[in-house]
């Protein structure tokens, strides 16, 4: 994904994230790709996945 259209990209912080500073995690969907970054440090590159890789990723993560 171009620079440009980076900019674009809506994020969202993760409903686990407090205010305190501590680990948070944004992401912003896009057509083809889930994006995850570091809310404390946003200039940093960023994570992209395809939607499928995402949703294996989220399940897992949610399995026991």
């Amino acid at each position: 994904m171009s620079a440009e259209s980076s900019r674009q990209l809506v994020w969202r912080k993760s409903s686990y994230s407090g205010n305190e500073g501590g680990e948070c995690v944004e992401m912003a969907l896009a057509a083809e790709s889930i994006h995850v970054r570091d809310s404390k440090d946003i200039h940093r590159p960023h994570l992209s996945v395809r939607a499928d890789g995402w949703a294996a990723f989220v399940a897992f993560a949610a399995a026991d």
